[in-house]
Formats: structure tokens, C-alpha cells, sequence
């Protein structure tokens, strides 16, 4: 049955959304504790549903996150002596240069492990982003910023469209580089849970806005102008004269985000809610009161601060002689995209700060230092998976076996002689496939351009084609990967909610949307050619130097 919101008349609250102190004993996966009417015959339940029950129990019985990364990370390492055994290598398409397997058990391999364990936890992306903006998140946090501000959204917005408010959010997120993944989502569970609906759904969609939308917006994103380098570079490779500009795919893009949004709604609402049934974890919702005078004032407050920020910045940016630009760069080499991190974390410390002033939550530095504190002993889980999951990342990369995977996916596809459609279905599929083994969309195309980018010219496709079309399959299956630099994350998000949730919750909750993207997507992508519609401004399909006319 699907899970409905149904809030009452507003009642009296204490300040929080919900209780630390309520908590319930429970334990089994996501289903095994939930008011779910099971039906007597196991065989009239949908295919689906025992599919995605089955990759949750299976995956929930493996060890502690952090515990496989450890154990995948020693595999690379036996793989890695094995493949050196077997002489597992490859051409690179783009140098020409030959790619040859890396032993970890080597002498140099070990003196590379010893040596590299520290750098790979450090260097790792995602954990100074996060720590960075924890800092402001904290403060908002602790305050009583986002408690009081998921309390308005919750009593004002048409409860209706909140599902696709959020994934719609989570796909313009990109516009704040890789933001969305340490902000919206655990804002969304949050969210859900004060409506009384499961936070693992709202935690579920704003995931598949984020990550599964990552082809996809409005406007030009940082990854942009990264890709299209990548691409105009592989496309001189055969025609020097050809040029790619950032906004290549601005017009696929934009379909891209309506779909992703309806179809992300519609697998939340339809597939995931029911499924998951109510929530009775830990964490319980309690009645919602309207904000009182003070609450109000402390966000007026704190709307102006963010305002101001953001007026401050724009004319620090903006102008060609800005503080925060470099003198002779572009605005998306300025240093406020370099430094992008930074000004989300202002973007939550001044509204925290204004806002806990005014409510009283903030009377001294010592409140304020109190709040970032909490805010990063929460975090211990993700630091001790992210150090595991650094290692296993980089010993991947190091023993070059990611690399010649991806290049011998690409000989492999090039080799079987596709042709048209198909062709880029088949492409959609490699890029996917690909993704659960790299988690890096600049580092996989900068791979798959050189090859895909000339023999689709040659088949009189042009390079903005190409690039979109890549960028589906790069998209679909991020939701399902744990080489995505922020799975841990999500799984720590998720075990908040209940300690018991792990890789195999995250997996079956978010293969739906994997499927639906891919699916649809495709789709998309096929009426788009067959309509012949360009994909961008200065991104037609076909390139006529070498299919005159088209």
C-alpha cells in the first residue's frame, strides 16, 4: 500500500522535528520490521518487488561497509598479480601508449602501498568537500536553521509536489559542483520524516535527482566546459578545425532534467514508498507546530544574511576585475567556481549564525565552536568507510586494471559493428557498465573520447552527439555503484535512520530508478534523433565534412 502523508492541524512541539530520545529496538532490512500486509501466496507478489527484496537481504548479509571495501581492496591486489601473470594489457587510444596491468605484490607495488595509505585517505575527493561544509552545516544545524526551515517547507508547500520539489532540486544541484550530495539529500530524508512518510524515500529521491540527474540541467555546470575539452580534443584527432562548446547539450540536458524528474517522481511514489511501508526506525516523526514569532524573525534574518552573501559575491565574481577573478580568465576559471566549497559553507554558517542569534540558540563563540564539534562527531562512520574505501579506489587505479577494462569495453563495442541506433544504445549500455567500475565521468571520458569521438565522426555523427550520449549511460547507474565517491555517504545518511540499513538497502532501493532512467532515457535519446532535433546550440547531430549534407 502506498504510504500517504496526513498531518493534521498543527499542535504543539518542542523545537525538534523528532526525538533522539524515542528510539525503538528493530533490526532485519528495510522490510522486516515495517506494517506491510504480506500476501499468503509468495507467488502472487510482483517480480519486481521479490527481486529488489532478494539484492537487499543479500546484500545487507555482507560485512560491514567498510569492512568490504577493506576486503576488495586486497583483491585488487591478488587481481592485480594474477592479471600481471597473465599479461593483461592494452592500447591507449588517445597516446597511443601501451597500458600494461600493475603488480601490488611487486616490490614496487608494496613500496607503493606503505607508502600511499595516508595520501589516498587525504587525497580522496569527497571527504574534504564534506568535512568543509559540515562545518556550515553544523552551525545551521545546531542553531535551529534547518529544523525551522523544513518546518515551513513542510506546513506551506503543496504536499503533492514535495516528491518532485525535491528531485527537481537535486538535479539543478549540480549547478554547486557535487554539493547536492552532502546538502539535499539528508535535507530530504529529514523532510520526509516530518511528514510522516519514510526518510529513506525522501533520502531515495533526492539521490536519484543528484546522482542519477548528473546528465542533466538548465544551465551549463562545472563538468560542462571538463567534457567538452575532453571531446573537441578527441574530435581533432581526425578534423582540427572541430570545435565543442560547454553548451553542446544544453537542449538534451533540459529534456534530460524534465524526464529524470517525472520519472523519478513516479518510480518514488510508485515503487519505492509502497514498498518500503511505514517507517518505525529510531528516529520518530512527531506533530508539526507553525513557526512561532521568533522563528520567523531568525529566518528573516537569515534570508537576508544569505542574500547579502550572495550579492557580495556576485560582485566579488562578476566584474571582469573582481577580487575573486583571475586577471585573464573566463567567469567558470574564476576563483569562486575554484573555490566553490567555500561559499557553500558561508552559504550555511552566516544564516546559522543570524538566525541562532536571533532565536537564542546562539549566545557565545562557544555555542557556535559546540555546533561544528556535534556536527563532525556525526561523521566518524563516514571518515573510518571513507579510508577504506580511498584505499580500494586508488589500488584500483594504481594496478591500471580499471583503464584497460574501460579500453578494451570500448575495442569490444567498436569491434562488433553497430551501426546507427543501435550503436548508441549499445554505448549507453558500455558507459554504464563502465561507470560501476569508475566512478570519475571526467577520467572515463577522457578514456572512451579518443575512441568513440573520431569513429562516430566517421560514421557522421558529430562529437556533441557523442558526448550526450555517453553522459546517459554515465548517469544510470551511478545510484547503484559503490565506486561512486559518495556511496559511503549515502550509506551513512542511511544508517541514521536505522543502523541495520547498509550496501544492499541502498542497491535495492535504488535499482528502480536505475532501470526507469536507462529505459527512458534511451528513449529519449531515440526520438530526439529520429526527430532530428540538435542537441545544444552549437550541438548538431551529424557532422557533414564527412556525411555531406546531414
Amino acid at each position: 500500500m502506498k504510504t500517504t502523508c496526513s498531518i493534521g492541524p498543527p499542535r504543539p512541539i518542542p523545537l525538534r522535528l523528532y526525538s533522539p530520545d524515542s528510539r525503538r529496538a528493530r533490526g532485519g532490512s528495510l522490510r522486516g520490521k515495517v506494517n506491510v500486509t504480506k500476501p499468503s501466496d509468495p507467488n502472487r507478489r510482483r517480480l519486481l518487488l521479490r527481486l529488489l527484496d532478494r539484492v537487499e537481504v543479500v546484500g545487507n548479509a555482507l560485512p560491514h561497509p567498510a569492512t568490504i571495501f577493506a576486503l576488495l581492496a586486497l583483491a585488487v591486489v591478488l587481481l592485480s598479480w594474477v592479471s600481471t601473470r597473465l599479461g593483461v594489457q592494452a592500447t591507449h587510444p588517445g597516446t597511443g601508449e601501451l597500458v600494461v596491468a600493475r603488480n601490488l605484490v611487486s616490490g614496487e607495488g608494496i613500496r607503493w602501498l606503505f607508502e600511499s595509505v595516508e595520501k589516498n585517505f587525504v587525497r580522496f575527493p569527497p571527504l574534504g568537500l564534506v568535512l568543509t561544509v559540515m562545518v556550515g552545516i553544523g552551525v545551521a544545524e545546531g542553531s535551529g536553521l534547518l529544523t525551522a526551515l523544513i518546518r515551513f517547507l513542510v506546513l506551506r508547500a503543496p504536499r503533492r509536489l514535495i516528491t518532485m520539489a525535491v528531485i527537481f532540486a537535486g538535479v539543478f544541484s549540480h549547478v554547486a559542483s557535487e554539493a547536492g550530495y552532502v546538502v539535499l539529500i539528508p535535507l530530504a530524508a529529514a523532510m520526509f520524516l516530518a511528514l510522516g512518510r519514510h526518510p529513506m524515500a525522501g533520502l531515495a529521491a533526492a539521490f536519484s535527482g543528484v546522482s542519477g540527474g548528473f546528465g542533466a540541467n538548465f544551465v551549463i555546470t562545472s563538468v560542462d566546459p571538463v567534457l567538452a575539452g575532453m571531446s573537441e580534443s578527441a574530435a581533432q584527432i581526425l578534423d582540427p578545425a572541430v570545435t565543442v562548446s560547454p553548451a553542446a547539450n544544453l537542449y538534451f540536458m533540459g529534456a534530460s532534467a524534465l524526464l529524470v524528474t517525472a520519472a523519478g517522481t513516479w518510480v518514488t511514489e510508485r515503487i519505492v514508498e509502497p514498498r518500503l511501508g511505514p517507517y518505525t526506525g529510531p528516529l520518530l516523526p512527531e506533530p508539526l507546530e507553525e513557526l512561532g514569532p521568533r522563528e520567523r524573525r531568525g529566518l528573516l534574518w537569515a534570508a537576508l544574511g544569505l542574500v547579502s552573501l550572495v550579492a557580495l559575491l556576485a560582485v566579488l565574481t562578476l566584474p571582469e576585475g573582481g577580487l575573486l577573478r583571475h586577471p585573464g580568465q573566463g567567469l567558470l576559471k574564476s576563483a569562486f567556481f575554484g573555490g566553490l566549497v567555500t561559499a557553500i559553507l558561508l552559504a550555511f554558517l552566516v544564516p546559522g549564525l543570524l538566525y541562532g542569534v536571533t532565536v537564542g540558540t546562539i549566545r557565545s563563540d562557544k555555542d557556535v565552536v559546540k555546533h561544528m564539534v556535534s556536527s563532525m562527531s556525526h561523521m566518524a562512520t563516514y571518515i573510518v568507510l571513507v579510508f577504506f574505501a580511498a584505499q580500494f579506489v586508488y589500488s584500483f587505479s594504481y594496478s591500471n586494471l580499471g583503464l584497460i577494462l574501460a579500453i578494451d569495453g570500448a575495442e569490444f563495442l567498436r569491434g562488433i559493428g553497430l551501426t546507427g541506433i543501435p550503436l548508441l544504445v549499445g554505448f549507453v549500455l558500455l558507459s554504464g557498465f563502465i561507470n560501476l567500475f569508475m566512478g570519475s565521468a571526467s577520467a572515463k571520458w577522457a578514456i572512451m573520447a579518443p575512441v568513440f569521438v573520431p569513429m562516430f565522426m566517421l560514421l557522421g555523427y558529430h562529437p556533441a552527439l557523442t558526448q550526450a550520449v555517453f553522459r546517459i549511460g554515465d548517469s544510470i547507474t551511478n545510484v547503484i555503484t559503490p565506486m561512486m565517491s559518495y556511496f559511503a555517504l549515502i550509506v551513512t545518511f542511511a544508517a541514521k535512520y536505522d543502523e541495520k540499513y547498509g550496501i544492499g538497502t541502498i542497491i535495492s532501493t535504488m535499482l528502480p530508478y536505475s532501470v526507469a532512467f536507462g529505459v527512458l532515457w534511451t528513449l529519449l535519446m531515440i526520438g530526439w534523433m529520429l526527430l532530428g532535433l540538435p542537441v545544444g546550440p552549437d550541438g548538431p547531430l551529424h557532422y557533414g565534412a564527412v556525411v555531406g549534407g546531414r
